[in-house]
């Protein structure tokens, strides 16, 4: 964190690794940069109607949570897509052969074949991700209490503070065993080396230091201000919000996934603001908050090559505004 205390401004810049490039978002633009040559890197403007714009609402605190989310899930999809495509058309990924199958799929759909895909894989993914963070840990706690005499209901207050640890803690493993697990790949290495590339120019902006190439590599790559540390916090979030769900709400044990499926909005909510303070100020209990998403960001950035510097900082130079109005403060 010494480089976070040093830097002489913040900025509400932030961005995302893509396929062979990276999204770096503003104030008032959104530009996504791909390598798609030795010297070349594309550049193009996306744009969302977001969902502040839309409802007042989610402008308050808490609510901004929800919403930035949301469309900061939204932003990334649509700068993947548009990143692997280029990262196709330039040939920095291989594009496989299509089977007879899928040479069907794309004659009878067409175009739409890949909304079609998206959302299908989309619609799968959420659902394994509700089973594997909600239901499992809770059915694994209930299946171990028949062992551990702690795990029984004899005192339901302390049954609720082991099962919420424990559902805690075993989240927290699946989530850094899965991006151990993808960090392993060569993609999702050089996404990672993208990721860490996108924080060191950040940092070197908010340093005030010119953006070259020999200027962010001196940079730290993890900030407080990640998505990672996000998610972390969010996780952790959980673990306070589970000791106040029934272990059987009305009774029914299958209930307390789903309550605190419901629930979420507020673990999104308190983790963004908690987000955005650790993002403005620098101080022992920022730090404390901080730290985990910190560790987490140790497997999520890598150390770039100077040829995804040289991406994340033309990415950034779009996205500064003239009239400083990204800066939070100094």
């Amino acid at each position: 964190m010494s480089k976070k205390t040093s830097t002489k401004k913040i900025t509400s810049i932030g961005g995302s690794a893509l396929i062979e490039g990276i999204m770096m978002r503003g104030p008032k633009r959104t530009t996504v940069c791909v390598r798609t040559g030795e010297d070349e890197i594309y550049k193009e403007d996306i744009s969302i109607n977001t969902i502040p714009s839309k409802c007042a609402l989610f402008r308050l605190p808490f609510f901004r949570g929800i919403a930035g989310l949301i469309d900061s899930m939204r932003l990334s999809y649509k700068s993947l897509m548009l990143s692997a495509d280029k990262a196709v058309e330039a040939g920095e990924i291989e594009e496989e052969e299509p089977t007879k199958f899928e040479k069907w799929l794309d004659d009878k759909f067409g175009d739409n074949l890949v909304k079609i895909v998206m959302v299908f894989a989309s619609i799968i993914g959420i659902a394994f991700a509700v089973f594997l963070f909600f239901f499992l840990p809770s059915f694994l706690f209930d299946l171990s209490s028949n062992v551990v005499p702690a795990f029984k209901e004899d005192n339901s207050d302390m049954v609720v503070l082991w099962k919420s640890i424990f559902e805690g803690v075993l989240k927290l493993i699946l989530f850094l065993g899965y991006i151990i697990i993808v960090s392993q790949t060569t993609q999702m290495k050089r996404v990672f080396m993208y990721h860490g590339a996108e924080h060191k120019t950040i940092f070197c902006y908010e340093n005030e230091e010119e953006l070259t190439v020999e200027n962010v590599r001196k940079q730290i790559r993890f900030h407080p201000r990640c998505g990672t540390s996000f998610m972390v916090i969010m996780l952790i979030i959980g673990i306070l919000i589970g000791l106040f769900v029934p272990v059987a709400p009305f009774g029914i044990g299958f209930l307390r996934p789903v309550f605190k499926i419901l629930l979420l909005p507020v673990s999104c909510g308190i983790g963004y603001e908690l987000i955005k303070i650790c993002g403005r100020h620098d101080n022992l209990a920022t730090r404390i908050i901080a730290a985990p998403g910190l560790w987490a960001q140790r497997i999520t950035t890598k150390e770039p090559d100077d040829k995804m510097i040289e991406v994340a900082i033309e990415a950034i130079k779009e996205v500064i505004p003239d009239d400083g109005s990204d800066i939070l403060s100094k």
